[in-house]
């Protein structure tokens, strides 16, 4: 998972204001005792980060895996 998925995730499941205030400050037990912005700096990976924040705040597995995106068409130039 790249950042750009978890940041599209976090935002998709709390909202793009909740998801930077969650990022900055809810600390996470899973991740030794960091936010979820400190474990991305100290290089833990996206999805493990994702993984503890469904983890901690009970994200039902069927959407765990975010809003479904429009297919995008093949543009044949």
């Amino acid at each position: 998972m790249k950042h750009s998925e978890y940041r599209r995730l976090m935002s998709d499941e709390f909202g793009s204001a909740y998801a930077g205030v969650l990022g900055s400050t809810h600390v996470l037990q899973a991740l030794s005792d960091r936010t979820p912005d400190e474990a991305l700096a100290d290089g833990v990976k996206p999805r493990q980060v994702w993984e503890a924040i469904c983890d901690d705040l009970q994200v039902p597995p069927e959407r765990r895996l975010g809003k479904d995106l429009p297919i995008r068409e093949r543009r044949d130039n």
